[in-house]
């Protein structure tokens, strides 16, 4: 799989916090019933991995990936998880190396000239950028479109429902990543309703 076919399945990636193992299952069904596909869980919790997991043997048909995938052994973990590519919040050449060793397709963070370089250097030509709106965004990536015009963004970090049809109509943004769509407090209580019309909402994004 290439990472820029994920902007194929929809203009939100969502990114997800599992703080219980029991909810990830609900919230990934919730998820797909109101057709996001791509999933992204980070890395932040102690039972993300065992979330991650659940997730690839009982909801197959979503595109599980990882996030906050700092080093080799993130990789390795979240490759063994089941997950079908890893989300990094930065960019180091070594990371970028092993995870195309281990057949991990990788969206790396970038939030400068310099490391979108040096991930360009390694052959990575689409890039997450965050944290979007605190290093920039709008004007940030309309700046990189000059120097960068090769790059492809997906901006996370700050993006809202509200803000994501202005980053999806700069032509070097295919895609964003979205932490509202699965509320802490929502996931706390069950509410898997409400993460389901959230999710309608953010399939229906179009540029502004």
């Amino acid at each position: 799989m290439n990472t820029l076919d994920l902007a194929k399945e929809g203009p939100v990636i969502p990114v997800i916090v599992i703080n219980r193992v029991e909810d990830a299952v609900p919230m990934a069904e919730a998820l797909l019933e109101g057709g996001i596909k791509v999933l992204e869980v980070t890395l932040r919790t102690s039972c993300a991995l065992a979330g991650m997991e659940a997730i690839a043997k009982a909801v197959p048909e979503a595109i599980l990936g990882s996030g906050t995938v700092r080093n080799n052994k993130d990789a390795q973990a979240s490759k063994d998880a089941g997950c079908k590519f890893a989300v990094s919040p930065g960019y180091t050449s070594e990371l970028g190396q092993f995870a195309r060793q281990i057949g991990l397709p990788l969206l790396p963070g970038v939030s400068t000239g310099s490391e979108i370089m040096m991930a360009n250097a390694d052959d990575y030509y689409f890039l997450k950028l965050f944290p979007a709106v605190a290093v920039g965004g709008i004007n940030l990536l309309k700046g990189f479109a000059g120097p960068f015009g090769d790059v492809k963004f997906c901006p996370t970090g700050g993006v809202t429902v509200e803000s994501a049809p202005q980053f999806l109509s700069l032509p070097n943004v295919v895609v964003c990543g979205g932490t509202w769509l699965t509320p802490a407090d929502a996931v706390a209580r069950g509410d898997w309703a409400h993460i389901t019309k959230l999710a309608k909402e953010a399939s229906a994004i179009k540029p502004a």
